[in-house]
């Protein structure tokens, strides 16, 4: 299984609409995870075929990321960011690339590429957006 995730706006209906999507284009899916924050959604979605669901994806508009990065919610309060980055340092795991893809005063959702996902994954569980390993 392979994943990938797609952040968009949240709205009514938008689970259904992925997931028609998907299946209308024969991808199955094997385990999915969506959290909302701060008006974002965000999927997690493991699959066999991860090009053909995200092309499929792709062609109907969502932005789709996939390979190394992972999703954390955090709790929004000064240093948290920073306790997860040494965590991750601490453990020789290089982060690559990191964006806030939202906030709402109580949470936020960083994503982040990371050299050792797998690691990265086991370490972070307790806040993982998906907590099902590959």
């Amino acid at each position: 299984m392979k994943d990938i995730c797609v952040v968009t706006e949240d709205r009514v209906g938008l689970l259904a609409d992925i997931s028609y999507i998907l299946g209308k284009a024969r991808v199955n899916i094997d385990s999915i995870a969506v959290s909302s924050v701060g008006g974002k959604a965000v999927f997690s979605i493991m699959v066999k075929d991860q090009e053909k669901a995200k092309g499929v994806l792709e062609g109907n508009g969502f932005s789709v990321s996939s390979g190394n990065v992972i999703f954390v919610k955090l709790e929004d309060q000064p240093g948290r960011l920073a306790e997860i980055a040494k965590l991750l340092s601490g453990n020789r795991i290089s982060v690559e690339n990191l964006h806030l893809v939202s906030r709402d005063g109580k949470n936020s959702i960083v994503g982040i590429t990371v050299s050792r996902p797998r690691k990265a994954k086991k370490l972070l569980s307790g806040c993982l957006i998906e907590n099902d390993l590959p």
